[in-house]
């Protein structure tokens, strides 16, 4: 999965303060990368497989095009759930 560019993302500003939550609802084995916004979470697809951990880190990533780094998003519930709450550690 190559970098995705800002272009083709929404804006996700909003969500790099240290400690906001960012609730995901996760569709694993997509077409293409994609982010909406949608109410009370993200949908955001992924073309990784759901397998050791491939698709939580291709969320992760995409995520992190948002403008921090992927190791600044811990991943807080839903390690094998469609549903997940990412959190933002703010910077290092």
């Amino acid at each position: 999965m190559g970098k995705p560019k800002k272009k083709d993302l929404p804006d996700l500003s909003h969500l790099c303060v240290p400690g906001a939550e960012i609730a995901v609802r996760a569709t694993p084995k997509a077409a293409r990368n994609a982010i909406a916004a949608a109410e009370g979470a993200l949908k955001i697809s992924v073309t990784a497989a759901p397998e050791n951990g491939k698709a939580n880190e291709a969320i992760r990533r995409l995520l992190a095009a948002m403008g921090t780094a992927a190791s600044r998003l811990e991943l807080r519930r839903g390690a094998a759930a469609r549903d997940k709450l990412f959190v933002y550690l703010g910077p290092a």
